[in-house]
Order: structure tokens, then C-alpha cells, then sequence
């Protein structure tokens, strides 16, 4: 199963959802494979995310075959496999290369949960290309939209032709929108619903997300 995560702002918690999602499949005893195309994943979870990553194999023209992902990958607490985005540019991309990635992801047992990052301002070299997006996107058994209620992202939404199957609601208080505006206008449903927490932003910020998840967090994605 391919699940991909994304925004259309930056600052949703687009990588929180990522990490939380893949930690709670871990628990439930599947194997796991994180992909980090955006780049904070490892700082979030604490592991070294240093190394070569997905980024600079998709970047090396007539460089190793697909088998070679699995040697980029870093454990990380519990016993998920992360692949750590890497330092090359994204528009260095050679379109093989894409293709290659996304066939392997869409072949792999277990689930594969991809970070993709906000998708309307993060464009190349920073954010993954069009042509690695879209195709996984089309091979996702889930693709999960994060957002807030917040009318400046929703609005972003309607002026671009991504669609997700799912939406993640962070519930923010105070806001004058609310799950019902949300599903209206992003037109699918709201399946998670995670809370404001002080504990998951302190988690974070000392990157110890992966062993001190906060419960707040566990029970949003465990039913989903």
C-alpha cells in the first residue's frame, strides 16, 4: 500500500502525519517504508538523515538499480525503514529515474507512506518534481491532503488540479471553519482529526517524535 501525505501550505504538519502514520503501521506489525521527499523527516525523528538519499539516486543517471534504495535507508525507533531525502537538487532529475522510484513503491509489500511536502510552494529544487508527484499520487491507495481549516490554504486547494481521497484536519481552536466547510470544499473526506498539542511540538522540536509519540497523536492515526 502506497499512502501519500501532502499540503498546499507549508506548516500543516504535513511531515508529523507522515512520521505518525508510519510509527503506528510499525506497532500494528507491518513493515514499513517512509520515504522523506521534503526533507525534515529524520530531524523529526531523530536519526542521522546526512547520508545519500533519494533524492541524489534519482539525480544519478546510469547509477545503481532500484536495489540500491534499500541500502539508503536508516532504521529508525521501532523499526521503521527510512529513506532520507539526500542533497541533490530535485531539478536534476533524471525522468527515468522517476519512473524507476515510482515503480518500486508501488511494487514493495508492506506499506509505503510518502512525504511529499506542500506541493504549491515547495516547486524544484526544494520540492519534488511534477514528474515524481503525480505519478505516485496516480498509484496511491491514499493520498491524504493535511490541512487546517484555514480559508488561505483551502483556497490554494481550489486554484490547482491535485485532489486528494483523504483529508487530515488539524484542529486548531478558534477557527471559524470547521470539518463540514473543509469536506465541502475540498470534496472528500475528513478521516483524521488531530489535535492541537503542545507535546507533539515539543516532541519535534527535540527530535524524539519516533520514541516519545505523544498519545495525542497515537490515537488520531491509530483508527485511521
Amino acid at each position: 500500500m502506497v499512502v501519500v501525505c501532502w499540503s498546499v501550505k507549508g506548516g500543516v504538519g504535513t511531515t508529523v502525519v507522515s512520521a505518525a502514520l508510519a510509527l503506528d503501521a510499525t506497532r500494528r506489525g507491518k513493515t514499513v517504508l517512509l520515504v522523506d521527499l521534503a526533507g525534515d523527516l529524520a530531524s523529526v525523528l531523530g536519526v542521522d538523515g546526512s547520508g545519500i538519499g533519494v533524492s541524489d539516486w534519482c539525480c544519478a543517471s546510469g547509477g545503481a538499480g532500484v536495489e540500491a534504495l534499500d541500502r539508503l535507508t536508516v532504521e529508525v525507533a521501532g523499526g521503521t525503514r527510512l529513506l532520507v531525502r539526500g542533497g541533490s537538487s530535485w531539478s536534476e532529475a533524471v525522468p527515468e529515474r522517476l519512473v524507476g522510484l515510482v515503480d518500486d513503491l508501488a511494487a514493495r509489500p508492506g506499506v509505503v507512506v510518502v512525504d511529499a511536502g506542500d506541493l504549491w510552494t515547495a516547486a524544484p529544487p526544494v520540492g519534488p518534481p511534477a514528474g515524481l508527484v503525480d505519478p505516485l499520487l496516480g498509484v496511491a491507495e491514499r493520498s491524504l491532503l493535511v490541512t487546517r481549516a484555514c480559508y488561505l490554504g483551502l483556497r490554494r486547494l481550489s486554484r490547482q488540479e491535485r485532489r486528494p481521497t483523504e483529508v487530515v484536519l488539524v484542529v486548531e481552536p478558534g477557527r471559524a471553519l470547521d470539518r463540514h466547510d473543509v469536506e465541502a470544499v475540498v470534496g472528500a473526506p475528513v478521516t483524521i482529526r488531530i489535535p492541537m498539542d503542545p507535546a507533539v511540538a515539543r516532541s519535534v522540536d527535540a527530535g524524539l517524535l519516533a520514541r516519545r509519540t505523544p498519545r495525542s497523536l497515537i490515537r488520531a492515526v491509530e483508527s485511521s
